[in-house]
């Protein structure tokens, strides 16, 4: 358990977080507003192709953000749009675009780049790290906080900004009356299919976010199937953060500290297949514990 006070595992600890971190906060404002965006895994893996490719072809880190922005929003407004005006099936409408990015995100990478598994021959753009004054400074503490990705230390602001905003702002409250009720939000005069395309917008944004954090800071390439399933991996961390944001990012966190210890484990010559499941097993030990969690103060609550 040495690695528990080696700063460097900690500082990793909140890279790993980030991406998820972004996913989540986009699952959460999703389903406040009543839907399930199960996209998410595709519209990461669309932002994170289409950042490489607009900062590749042009040079530019603000063309590559705008890209991978407005590819993975327009993917999940499509996704909204399947469910709410074509009555899809939410799940199966998810996965079949999950599934349709994956592949076509290989074929355009071989189209473009002539390379099926990685961008290698594409130069990208990256998001700077930044090191924060005073901060910086403090023994152990700068090392751990200071000098992540400007991604990283927006993923932590926006969990707040969504806490703020679910509970003290009347966009918020719209969305949680419309994820409660939909019949009673309309019945109050709430456009519920307004509030539900504005919730996925949003979502669709920090979705993207966290699918160019992985190609344009995490490493600053495209690699086929990069996001390894962190998308589906915030629908976990949603359900464990029980519509909270500040819970959504202490079970990101989690998440984040499992990945860390497989990172760590690389080198300590452990089964590298033992070392690929750790942050899912994780994922799923921590889940049964928040459920339990929830269930006895459930039960707690009813007795009162």
């Amino acid at each position: 358990m040495e690695f528990l006070a080696n700063l460097d595992f900690w500082f990793t600890v909140l890279r790993c977080t980030t991406p998820v971190l972004l996913a989540t906060m986009a699952a959460l404002i999703a389903s406040r507003s009543g839907l399930l965006n199960l996209g998410l895994e595709g519209t990461m893996t669309i932002s994170a192709l289409c950042g490489v490719l607009g900062s590749g072809f042009t040079g530019s880190l603000f063309v590559g953000a705008v890209a991978g922005l407005a590819s993975g929003t327009l993917y999940t407004m499509l996704l909204a749009y399947f469910i709410q005006h074509l009555k899809a099936n939410q799940v199966i409408t998810g996965v079949a675009l999950n599934l349709a990015a994956t592949g076509g995100s290989v074929f355009c990478l071989y189209s473009l780049t002539g390379d099926k598994n990685a961008s290698n021959s594409l130069p990208s753009a990256a998001f700077p790290a930044v090191d924060i004054p005073v901060l910086k400074d403090i023994p152990g503490l700068g090392q751990i906080l200071s000098g992540h990705n400007c991604l990283t230390y927006l993923a932590f602001i926006i969990a707040v900004i969504m806490f703020i905003m679910l509970k003290r702002t009347a966009f918020g409250i719209r969305i949680r009356a419309v994820g409660e009720s939909a019949e009673a939000a309309r019945s109050v005069g709430i456009n519920v299919e307004r509030v539900r395309y504005q919730a996925m917008f949003i979502s669709g944004i920090l979705a993207s976010l966290g699918g160019m954090y992985l190609s344009m800071g995490y490493v600053n390439r495209f690699t086929a199937n990069m996001v390894a399933g962190r998308g589906y991996v915030a629908l976990a961390t949603n359900a464990m953060a029980a519509g909270n944001a500040l819970m959504g990012m202490v079970s990101s966190i989690l998440y984040g500290f499992g990945s860390g210890i497989s990172i760590y484990l690389q080198n300590n010559n452990v089964d590298p297949y033992l070392i690929t499941i750790i942050p899912y097993a994780s994922i799923i030990i921590f889940y049964v514990a928040f459920s339990f969690y929830y269930k006895v103060k459930k039960k707690a609550d009813s007795s009162l």
